[in-house]
């Protein structure tokens, strides 16, 4: 029986049955100088909708009032109004940041991954190669450019960015996460399937590289090996509805219908747009 696995909003299917390119991440890490990093987890997640809270952002905009020529003190509130959704508030800190500190390459690779986030990759692409300009080994501006090339559609230069991450941070989960979707694209399968589990090795919490690692393994016929990874990623994400509705269809395949409706059910749950998934409950109604 043939059938096709959960394909999110903009991602291209690949392989025999279905195999999918996930998007980027967002963004989000919260200490003093930080950069934003590729967050896939929900506990990532979660953080960011803290970091973004009213209360946090106050709290920021009274250290920024007692300390006005602080760089760091913009550079913390700016990346609490990103991770909160205001990109200009945040590019406005940044920006501040920077007139303080114009060697301030953190800030510059925060600037860069809001203008990504806005649409503007000509002006990301400059933020983030003045970050690298300013600090040749920081890893998390070589990924920054490297996704905005991706989205750019400029596979080779994403690449080559993505692995000087790896290169220099071995444990960047998310360099080799980004990677893949890069080796994917260009029909690397064997490529993207060793830099998933490259990822899942530095960081098992991440919900995105089990699902994506285990889409590739049912493009292999794998289907036991997929459904493991579908579980991996429901164990770090109860509510990765995409997950569960691949996991239904894998146990579909597998002839568990029983167990196929409950999982494609609960993903729909979550996940009410997805045809894939009504496809699934259609199949499996009045069959079990």
């Amino acid at each position: 029986m043939a059938s096709t696995l959960t394909k999110l909003s903009g991602r291209a299917l690949l392989g025999p049955i279905a195999a999918v390119l996930l998007a980027g991440a967002v963004a989000g890490c919260q200490t003093a100088g930080a950069s934003f990093t590729d967050a896939s987890t929900a506990a990532s997640r979660s953080a960011d909708q803290g970091a973004g809270s009213a209360a946090n952002i106050a709290s920021l905009s009274d250290a920024v009032a007692a300390r006005p020529n602080d760089p760091n003190a913009y550079n913390l509130r700016g990346t609490a109004y990103a991770r909160g959704g205001d990109g200009r508030s945040a590019l406005a800190d940044f920006d501040t940041a920077l007139k303080l500190d114009p060697s301030f390459y953190r800030a510059w690779a925060n600037k860069g991954l809001v203008l990504r986030q806005m649409g503007r990759l000509d002006l990301s692409l400059a933020a983030y190669a003045r970050a690298i300009e300013l600090k040749p080994d920081y890893a998390a501006a070589w990924v920054g450019r490297g996704n905005v090339h991706r989205q750019m559609g400029q596979r080779d230069r994403a690449l080559t960015d993505l692995s000087e991450a790896i290169r220099i941070e071995p444990g960047n989960a998310g360099a080799y996460h980004d990677r893949a979707l890069i080796r994917q694209g260009m029909g690397d399968r064997a490529g993207a399937m060793a830099d998933y589990s490259a990822a899942i090795e530095r960081d098992a919490s991440a919900a995105e590289p089990f699902n994506a690692r285990g889409l590739l393994k049912v493009g292999n016929g794998d289907l036991k090996g997929a459904l493991d990874d579908f579980n991996g990623a429901l164990n770090n994400d109860l509510n990765y509805g995409e997950a569960w509705i691949n996991r239904g269809i894998v146990e579909e395949q597998l002839g568990d219908r029983k167990d196929a409706l409950a999982s494609c059910q609960r993903g729909v749950s979550i996940v009410p747009t997805s045809q894939l998934g009504q496809d699934c409950l259609k199949r499996l109604a009045g069959r079990v």
